[in-house]
């Protein structure tokens, strides 16, 4: 037979022994008429299992992310609804705009596929770069069509680490309506030198869907969850730990290292490194320039004179208004169909509990019974992850310590929405989901050691197509 083949064979053997009972003349034309068959039937057969897995793309239609969890109050809503005003505002020179800054709103950033998500498509950084006069030089790494970025410089001049952000813009030359910030002698920092230097860690934004509810899981079904399945994990050379809070002992939960504690810390870190917002968190200006300051410092504070004249949303920082909107932002609501349909679907979400996926991507844990808010009380949270720091290897290290975290340790980033989401990993260096798997892999080298994930992208890679498709289908549906 020249279409041979494995499977062939095997249906060829079988009928060899169905025909033992007919003559030899019968047995020989069954044969040449089974022959084609077969053949059509192996190369078939052979075309579908050399069919090479593909990453179905940003699943289409309406996101499925963006509004309230469920169970709000009246007040809760008016609260996330305000929050998500302020949220998607451009502020303006007059709201403490710099002197420094990496693009002028949270919504910006936060934009794929709704307010809270992650990178957009057409990335806004290169038009707000020059927006109302400024004069700033668009950095060689920063696309039209490429992830938000903020950078991190790795060490200062001297060779010490560094590790902050470095916003890419300046506010000198712009002119928002009454505020002329033309006098302003703030100069924009060298990034395509630092670029080339390879100084720069770049990070892209991080979605917020859910983080009401990640806040509201205890630090001891954390600790539970990561002591789980301990044999497992030893035998795949898993170990993970959490990013410690200095001050007091709880698990940091937010930021790609887990280093952020809270989401009003998230949101005042936010309003003061990204947009150059001083707050009550964070007070003191990153540039305090005097000929570059056009609101007084903090430039943003929690309204105190008049405050029993105001309706309540009005009587909370922009800070404040931010963490509420996230504290109150539901979780992205997965596909039980797209892509491959239901069946692809429910046969990958079994292969990424059998290849070990699912031993750092938690696929679910539970909210605390006695949250202040009913609306957290006793959820369900579907995150896919443990929160916990592991060492991913050289291959995504990117030198930067944070917290406890060490320069190739980051957080298992939760995969709820990753259907509509566009770039992947800490750095957004790819757009398709085989890619982001396979850089989970990573053998030692470069002062650090190997990932561990290794063990469980070697098992993800010795998959048939088949089920490496379904595994892909079932990670895009979410």
């Amino acid at each position: 037979m020249g279409c041979g083949g494995e499977a062939v064979r095997s249906l060829w053997t079988a009928t060899e022994l169905r025909l033992e009972k007919f003559s030899r003349k019968s047995r020989s034309c069954y044969r040449l008429a089974t022959a084609a068959v077969f053949c059509l039937q192996a190369l078939s057969g052979a075309g579908e299992a050399a069919a090479a897995p593909t990453d179905p793309g940003v699943r289409g239609g309406a996101p499925a992310a963006g509004g309230p969890i469920s169970g709000v109050t009246s007040d809760e809503l008016t609260y996330f609804q305000d929050g998500l005003a302020s949220f998607l505002q451009a502020k303006m020179l007059a709201d403490g705009l710099g002197p420094r800054f990496n693009l002028d709103s949270c919504g910006g950033c936060h934009a794929q596929p709704a307010a809270g998500g992650s990178s957009p498509a057409a990335n806004p950084q290169p038009t707000v770069a020059t927006a109302y006069g400024a004069k700033n030089t668009v950095p060689s790494f920063v696309k039209p069509d490429g992830p938000v970025f903020a950078a991190h410089f790795k060490t200062f001049p001297d060779g010490s680490p560094d590790g902050q952000v470095h916003a890419l813009f300046v506010i000198s030359g712009r002119v928002d309506f009454s505020d002329d910030a033309s006098g302003c002698t703030a100069v924009q920092e060298n990034f395509n030198q630092q670029y080339s230097n390879g100084n720069l860690a770049l990070r892209v934004p991080s979605p917020m869907f859910g983080g009401g509810l990640l806040q509201a899981v205890s630090d001891s079904a954390l600790k539970a969850n990561l002591a789980a399945n301990a044999q497992a994990k030893t035998q795949a050379g898993i170990a993970g730990r959490f990013n410690i809070n200095p001050n007091g002992g709880s698990i940091m939960r937010f930021g790609w290292k887990a280093q952020i504690p809270s989401l009003l810390v998230f949101a005042g870190e936010a309003h003061n490194d990204e947009m150059g917002i001083s707050n009550e968190i964070f007070p003191i200006e990153h540039d305090e320039n005097p000929t570059c300051q056009f609101a007084p410092v903090p430039n943003d504070l929690t309204v105190v004179d008049g405050f029993e004249n105001l309706t309540p949303p009005l009587a909370v920082s922009l800070v404040q208004q931010t963490a509420l909107f996230m504290d109150f932002l539901a979780p992205p609501t997965p596909s039980t169909t797209t892509p491959g349909g239901s069946a692809s679907i429910a046969r990958g979400s079994e292969t990424f509990v059998s290849t070990g996926c699912a031993l750092c991507h938690t696929p679910s844990l539970t909210t605390q019974a006695s949250t202040a808010v009913p609306a957290l009380q006793s959820v369900t949270v579907n995150l896919f992850s443990d929160i916990a720091l592991h060492k991913m290897g050289p291959g995504l290290a990117d030198g930067l310590a944070q917290g406890s975290a060490a320069g190739d340790e980051f957080r298992t980033a939760p995969l709820w929405g990753l259907g509509q989401r566009i770039f992947f990993l800490h750095d957004g260096r790819t757009k398709d989901l085989l890619a982001a798997i396979a850089a989970h892999a990573s053998p030692a080298g470069g002062g650090y050691g190997p990932s561990e994930a290794n063990a469980v992208i070697s098992a993800f890679e010795s998959l048939p197509p088949s089920q490496k498709q379904d595994l892909l289908n079932f990670l895009r549906s979410l």
